[in-house]
Protein backbone atom coordinates (compact mmCIF):
# COMPACT_ATOMS: atom_id res chain seq x y z
CA UNK A 1 0.00 0.00 0.00
CA UNK A 2 1.54 3.15 -0.90
CA UNK A 3 0.96 6.82 0.43
CA UNK A 4 -1.68 7.89 -1.58
CA UNK A 5 -3.65 4.93 -0.21
CA UNK A 6 -4.53 6.67 2.91
CA UNK A 7 -5.14 10.17 1.62
CA UNK A 8 -8.25 11.79 2.10
CA UNK A 9 -10.67 11.12 -0.57
CA UNK A 10 -13.32 13.80 -1.93
CA UNK A 11 -17.02 12.97 -1.79
CA UNK A 12 -18.76 13.34 -4.87
CA UNK A 13 -22.21 12.69 -5.14
CA UNK A 14 -23.94 11.75 -8.26
CA UNK A 15 -27.77 11.65 -9.04
CA UNK A 16 -29.75 8.64 -9.97
CA UNK A 17 -32.56 7.32 -11.93
CA UNK A 18 -35.85 6.13 -9.79
CA UNK A 19 -37.56 3.97 -12.55
CA UNK A 20 -39.11 0.06 -12.15
CA UNK A 21 -36.36 -2.35 -12.25
CA UNK A 22 -36.00 -5.93 -12.39
CA UNK A 23 -33.47 -7.58 -9.91
CA UNK A 24 -32.57 -11.16 -9.04
CA UNK A 25 -34.71 -12.28 -5.92
CA UNK A 26 -36.36 -9.06 -5.71
CA UNK A 27 -38.79 -8.99 -9.10
CA UNK A 28 -39.79 -5.86 -10.36
CA UNK A 29 -39.35 -3.07 -8.00
CA UNK A 30 -39.09 0.70 -8.34
CA UNK A 31 -35.75 1.31 -7.69
CA UNK A 32 -33.10 4.07 -7.55
CA UNK A 33 -29.56 3.12 -9.88
CA UNK A 34 -27.26 4.47 -12.14
CA UNK A 35 -24.77 3.16 -15.14
CA UNK A 36 -21.47 1.51 -13.52
CA UNK A 37 -19.85 3.67 -16.17
CA UNK A 38 -20.69 6.60 -14.61
CA UNK A 39 -18.76 5.52 -10.97
CA UNK A 40 -15.45 3.64 -12.24
CA UNK A 41 -13.92 7.72 -13.81
CA UNK A 42 -14.36 8.56 -10.15
CA UNK A 43 -13.14 6.06 -8.84
CA UNK A 44 -9.92 5.93 -11.46
CA UNK A 45 -9.43 9.65 -10.70
CA UNK A 46 -9.13 9.62 -7.06
CA UNK A 47 -13.04 10.24 -5.55
CA UNK A 48 -15.73 8.33 -3.84
CA UNK A 49 -18.79 8.23 -5.55
CA UNK A 50 -21.84 8.48 -3.72
CA UNK A 51 -25.37 8.05 -4.88
CA UNK A 52 -28.12 10.61 -4.64
CA UNK A 53 -31.77 9.36 -5.07
CA UNK A 54 -34.61 11.81 -6.08
CA UNK A 55 -36.44 12.46 -2.76
CA UNK A 56 -38.35 15.67 -1.20
CA UNK A 57 -36.75 18.84 -1.36
CA UNK A 58 -38.62 20.47 1.34
CA UNK A 59 -36.84 22.79 4.17
CA UNK A 60 -32.44 23.82 4.27
CA UNK A 61 -32.19 20.17 3.54
CA UNK A 62 -30.04 20.41 -0.27
CA UNK A 63 -28.25 22.99 1.44
CA UNK A 64 -26.84 20.85 4.12
CA UNK A 65 -26.28 17.94 2.16
CA UNK A 66 -24.50 20.26 -0.57
CA UNK A 67 -22.62 21.16 2.06
CA UNK A 68 -21.06 17.87 2.57
CA UNK A 69 -19.84 17.01 -0.69
CA UNK A 70 -17.07 17.87 -2.37
CA UNK A 71 -18.37 17.37 -5.89
CA UNK A 72 -21.67 16.65 -7.92
CA UNK A 73 -21.91 15.09 -10.62
CA UNK A 74 -25.17 15.21 -13.12
CA UNK A 75 -25.81 11.92 -15.24
CA UNK A 76 -27.88 11.59 -18.53
CA UNK A 77 -31.12 10.24 -18.46
CA UNK A 78 -34.93 10.76 -19.58
CA UNK A 79 -35.24 14.39 -21.10
CA UNK A 80 -36.29 17.28 -18.77
CA UNK A 81 -39.99 18.30 -18.86
CA UNK A 82 -40.28 21.10 -21.26
CA UNK A 83 -43.21 22.89 -18.56
CA UNK A 84 -39.77 23.82 -16.70
CA UNK A 85 -38.79 26.09 -20.17
CA UNK A 86 -42.38 27.23 -21.14
CA UNK A 87 -42.97 24.84 -23.71
CA UNK A 88 -45.28 22.18 -24.65
CA UNK A 89 -44.38 18.65 -25.14
CA UNK A 90 -43.17 17.40 -28.30
CA UNK A 91 -44.21 13.82 -30.10
CA UNK A 92 -40.76 13.11 -29.55
CA UNK A 93 -40.26 14.14 -26.05
CA UNK A 94 -40.30 11.18 -23.21
CA UNK A 95 -42.59 11.19 -20.69
CA UNK A 96 -41.62 13.80 -17.87
CA UNK A 97 -39.69 12.56 -14.48
CA UNK A 98 -40.72 15.73 -12.28
CA UNK A 99 -39.78 14.19 -9.61
CA UNK A 100 -36.21 13.98 -10.89
CA UNK A 101 -35.87 17.15 -12.38
CA UNK A 102 -36.91 19.33 -8.84
CA UNK A 103 -34.36 17.21 -7.12
CA UNK A 104 -31.68 17.64 -9.74
CA UNK A 105 -32.44 21.11 -9.95
CA UNK A 106 -32.57 21.93 -6.63
CA UNK A 107 -29.00 20.50 -6.28
CA UNK A 108 -27.57 22.40 -9.37
CA UNK A 109 -28.63 25.77 -7.88
CA UNK A 110 -26.92 24.68 -4.37
CA UNK A 111 -24.08 23.26 -5.91
CA UNK A 112 -23.49 26.84 -7.94
CA UNK A 113 -24.35 29.12 -4.53
CA UNK A 114 -21.95 26.97 -2.79
CA UNK A 115 -19.18 26.91 -5.44
CA UNK A 116 -18.83 23.05 -5.17
CA UNK A 117 -17.95 21.25 -8.38
CA UNK A 118 -20.50 20.31 -10.71
CA UNK A 119 -20.01 18.24 -13.53
CA UNK A 120 -23.06 17.52 -16.33
CA UNK A 121 -23.57 15.17 -18.60
CA UNK A 122 -26.11 14.65 -21.47
CA UNK A 123 -29.24 15.17 -19.97
CA UNK A 124 -27.23 16.62 -16.73
CA UNK A 125 -26.18 19.40 -19.17
CA UNK A 126 -28.97 20.10 -20.43
CA UNK A 127 -30.96 20.31 -17.18
CA UNK A 128 -28.17 22.69 -15.63
CA UNK A 129 -29.10 25.30 -18.98
CA UNK A 130 -33.04 24.98 -18.09
CA UNK A 131 -32.27 25.71 -14.14
CA UNK A 132 -30.28 28.85 -15.40
CA UNK A 133 -33.28 30.24 -17.27
CA UNK A 134 -32.17 28.36 -20.51
CA UNK A 135 -34.56 26.62 -23.38
CA UNK A 136 -33.90 22.99 -24.99
CA UNK A 137 -34.37 22.29 -28.86
CA UNK A 138 -36.53 19.30 -27.97
CA UNK A 139 -35.85 17.41 -31.34
CA UNK A 140 -32.48 18.11 -33.21
CA UNK A 141 -33.69 16.68 -36.51
CA UNK A 142 -36.19 19.13 -37.50
CA UNK A 143 -34.12 21.51 -36.61
CA UNK A 144 -30.72 20.43 -38.29
CA UNK A 145 -31.97 17.88 -40.78
CA UNK A 146 -30.41 14.64 -39.50
CA UNK A 147 -30.66 11.89 -36.45
CA UNK A 148 -26.79 11.65 -36.22
CA UNK A 149 -26.88 12.80 -33.13
CA UNK A 150 -29.32 10.31 -31.67
CA UNK A 151 -28.86 6.69 -33.78
CA UNK A 152 -31.67 4.90 -31.73
CA UNK A 153 -31.92 1.16 -29.62
CA UNK A 154 -28.93 2.62 -27.22
CA UNK A 155 -26.07 3.13 -29.72
CA UNK A 156 -23.93 6.33 -29.40
CA UNK A 157 -22.80 7.90 -32.48
CA UNK A 158 -19.07 9.32 -32.35
CA UNK A 159 -18.94 12.91 -33.62
CA UNK A 160 -16.31 15.65 -33.78
CA UNK A 161 -16.40 18.25 -31.77
CA UNK A 162 -14.64 22.02 -31.46
CA UNK A 163 -13.77 23.10 -28.34
CA UNK A 164 -13.13 27.26 -27.25
CA UNK A 165 -9.60 26.95 -26.28
CA UNK A 166 -9.61 29.56 -23.54
CA UNK A 167 -12.60 27.95 -21.86
CA UNK A 168 -11.88 25.74 -18.39
CA UNK A 169 -12.59 22.78 -20.69
CA UNK A 170 -10.69 23.59 -23.50
CA UNK A 171 -7.58 24.11 -20.85
CA UNK A 172 -8.61 20.54 -19.29
CA UNK A 173 -8.31 18.75 -22.77
CA UNK A 174 -5.41 20.48 -23.61
CA UNK A 175 -7.12 20.62 -27.72
CA UNK A 176 -9.26 22.88 -29.85
CA UNK A 177 -11.17 19.56 -30.83
CA UNK A 178 -11.91 16.15 -30.43
CA UNK A 179 -12.37 13.73 -33.15
CA UNK A 180 -15.02 11.39 -31.61
CA UNK A 181 -16.66 11.38 -28.76
CA UNK A 182 -19.67 9.24 -28.37
CA UNK A 183 -23.31 10.87 -28.48
CA UNK A 184 -27.08 9.58 -28.05
CA UNK A 185 -29.02 12.76 -27.49
CA UNK A 186 -31.99 14.15 -29.27
CA UNK A 187 -32.82 17.22 -27.83
CA UNK A 188 -29.92 20.14 -26.93
CA UNK A 189 -29.26 23.82 -25.44
CA UNK A 190 -31.04 26.11 -27.59
CA UNK A 191 -31.18 29.51 -25.54
CA UNK A 192 -28.55 29.66 -23.40
CA UNK A 193 -29.26 30.36 -19.15
CA UNK A 194 -27.73 33.01 -17.26
CA UNK A 195 -24.23 33.31 -16.57
CA UNK A 196 -23.25 30.49 -19.30
CA UNK A 197 -21.32 30.77 -22.01
CA UNK A 198 -20.68 28.05 -24.81
CA UNK A 199 -17.57 26.07 -25.33
CA UNK A 200 -18.10 23.27 -27.56
CA UNK A 201 -20.02 22.38 -30.69
CA UNK A 202 -20.84 19.79 -33.69
CA UNK A 203 -19.95 20.54 -37.04
CA UNK A 204 -23.49 21.48 -37.62
CA UNK A 205 -23.13 23.65 -34.91
CA UNK A 206 -25.21 21.90 -31.58
CA UNK A 207 -23.81 23.14 -28.60
CA UNK A 208 -21.90 20.69 -27.28
CA UNK A 209 -20.84 21.64 -24.07
CA UNK A 210 -21.30 25.32 -21.65
CA UNK A 211 -19.87 26.11 -18.20
CA UNK A 212 -20.65 28.82 -15.63
CA UNK A 213 -16.92 31.12 -15.53
CA UNK A 214 -18.15 32.81 -12.57
CA UNK A 215 -17.89 30.19 -10.41
CA UNK A 216 -14.45 27.60 -10.25
CA UNK A 217 -15.76 24.66 -11.79
CA UNK A 218 -19.50 23.89 -13.43
CA UNK A 219 -18.93 22.38 -16.66
CA UNK A 220 -21.75 20.62 -18.91
CA UNK A 221 -20.47 18.16 -22.03
CA UNK A 222 -23.51 16.80 -24.15
CA UNK A 223 -21.50 13.88 -25.07
CA UNK A 224 -20.64 11.17 -23.20
CA UNK A 225 -17.27 10.68 -21.86
CA UNK A 226 -18.07 7.83 -19.40
CA UNK A 227 -18.06 6.31 -21.93
CA UNK A 228 -15.06 7.01 -23.65
CA UNK A 229 -11.50 4.75 -21.71
CA UNK A 230 -9.14 6.72 -22.98
CA UNK A 231 -11.01 10.03 -21.20
CA UNK A 232 -8.81 11.14 -18.52
CA UNK A 233 -8.08 14.84 -18.20
CA UNK A 234 -11.91 16.12 -17.64
CA UNK A 235 -12.83 13.52 -15.02
CA UNK A 236 -9.16 14.15 -13.27
CA UNK A 237 -9.85 18.05 -13.90
CA UNK A 238 -13.45 17.39 -12.18
CA UNK A 239 -11.91 15.57 -8.73
CA UNK A 240 -8.59 17.79 -8.67
CA UNK A 241 -11.45 20.91 -8.33
CA UNK A 242 -13.28 18.38 -5.51
CA UNK A 243 -10.18 17.94 -4.02
CA UNK A 244 -9.10 21.74 -3.44
CA UNK A 245 -12.83 22.11 -2.23
CA UNK A 246 -12.03 19.61 0.29
CA UNK A 247 -8.81 20.57 1.58
CA UNK A 248 -10.76 24.51 1.95
CA UNK A 249 -13.19 23.10 4.06
CA UNK A 250 -10.66 21.01 6.15
CA UNK A 251 -8.24 24.01 6.76
CA UNK A 252 -8.86 25.70 10.24
CA UNK A 253 -10.37 29.29 9.57
CA UNK A 254 -7.69 31.60 10.19
CA UNK A 255 -7.32 33.36 13.35
CA UNK A 256 -7.49 37.16 13.79
CA UNK A 257 -4.04 38.07 16.38
CA UNK A 258 -5.88 41.30 17.62
CA UNK A 259 -9.15 39.50 18.35
CA UNK A 260 -7.68 36.53 20.21
CA UNK A 261 -5.18 38.71 22.03
CA UNK A 262 -8.73 40.99 23.35
CA UNK A 263 -10.40 37.05 24.17
CA UNK A 264 -7.83 36.36 26.15
CA UNK A 265 -7.37 39.69 28.39
CA UNK A 266 -11.09 39.59 28.99
CA UNK A 267 -10.65 35.82 30.08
Amino acid sequence: MNASDNAIKPIIGLTTYLEQAGTDGCGTVRAAFLPETYLTPILTAGGVPVLLPPQPTAGNMIEHLVSRLDGLLVPGGWDVDPARYGQEAHPATDVPRPERDEWEAALILEAIRQDVPLLCICRGEQLLNVTLGGTLHQHLPEVIGTAHHQLGDFKFNNIQVAIKPDSKLGQLIGSESLEAVPVSHHQAVDRLGEGLIATAWSEDQVIEAIEHPGVDFCLGVQWHPERQAQEKALFHGFIEAASAKMLSRLRPAPVDSMEFAHELAAS
